[in-house]
């Protein structure tokens, strides 16, 4: 077996820069977060990720019944924030999905934003992010972090753009061969780019 490092950006921001809330494309409405829908947001966030490097690097997120734990997982956080959580429907179909937390230190922690492939390069992305850190501002949490893979180029621009800048470099461990899809995660170690080797 050999063992895969995946670099990791922690951005930050001060929500007092976050840009405003935007209107979303004609024909797209918001569903906000209710107990009800976790299969459902558990179904976007697994069609979502396919074929996505977060699906490498986080296994969960390529099968249905790993983005069904997780979305349990999250929703049952003692910091779990429905008001940073939605989902965006076209025609009455779900196409993109986001949820937050508030974490220990009072920051807001953004999780798991996704768009179907098909609907993306409509600004769904952006509209999703801005509309969780709205509901953190709303908490009157004064900053929010999400972390992305340094390989996820348009998610890397995307966040800056929005005004995220990065605070820190983490380098996720990936163990590839073994059992079941062939890709373990070991561990999640937050290290300087000199005391560990780049090999993405």
């Amino acid at each position: 077996m050999s063992v895969r490092y995946f670099k990791r950006y922690r951005m930050e921001i001060d929500l007092n820069d976050a840009p405003p809330l935007p209107t979303l494309p004609n024909g797209y409405t918001w569903t906000c977060w209710n107990p009800s829908l976790i299969s459902t947001f558990a179904d976007v966030k697994y069609h979502s990720f396919q074929g996505e490097i977060d699906a490498t690097v986080f296994p969960s997120l390529a099968n249905p019944q790993g983005c069904y734990y997780l979305m349990n997982e999250i929703s049952h956080k003692r910091g779990f924030l429905p008001e940073a959580t939605w989902l965006v429907a076209w025609e009455g179909s779900y196409v993109g999905t986001i949820q937050g937390i508030r974490d220990r230190p009072g920051m807001g922690a953004i999780q798991n934003l996704g768009v179907l492939p098909h609907y993306r390069g409509k600004g769904l992305g952006s509209a999703l992010l801005l509309k969780a850190l709205d509901g953190f501002r709303r908490w009157g949490l004064p900053r929010a972090f999400l972390e992305v893979t340094a390989l996820n180029d348009a998610a890397v621009q995307l966040y800056r753009r929005l005004g995220f800048r990065c605070h820190k470099t983490i380098y996720r461990a990936v163990e590839v061969g073994g059992i079941g899809n062939g890709l373990i995660v070991q561990n999640v170690a937050s290290v300087n780019d000199s005391r560990r080797p780049i090999l993405d």
